[in-house]
């Protein structure tokens, strides 16, 4: 008997609340709403929540933010101290993604 052929694992998928880009879940950030009501950056993805994904970029944070997304998407107001803990993490990553297209030219 031979070896059956392997198979190609899993990859979940999620999609950004800003650009609606589906994009693999670790190539996105999880911000989840806690059992307080605050929102926070789960680096890891295991927190319990209610959770939004964001690309790794700052141009979706800044829209999230500024556009309210983020708040819908986790039906919780926001409050201006938040969004500045949010923004600061914003402020480490970088304005714009490189896409696949960018790379192959």
């Amino acid at each position: 008997m031979g070896k059956r052929p392997q198979r190609r694992k899993h990859v979940p998928q999620r999609s950004c609340v800003a650009c609606r880009t589906v994009r693999p879940k670790r190539d996105l950030v999880r911000i989840v709403r806690t059992a307080e009501g605050t929102a926070v950056v789960d680096e890891t993805s295991k927190r319990s929540g209610r959770g939004a994904y964001l690309c790794r970029q700052r141009v979706c944070w800044d829209t999230a933010l500024a556009q309210r997304q983020l708040e819908r998407a986790l039906r919780v107001t926001l409050s201006a101290e938040q969004k500045v803990q949010l923004q600061e993490y914003a402020s480490d990553l970088p304005e714009l993604l490189a896409t696949e297209s960018e790379d192959d030219g």
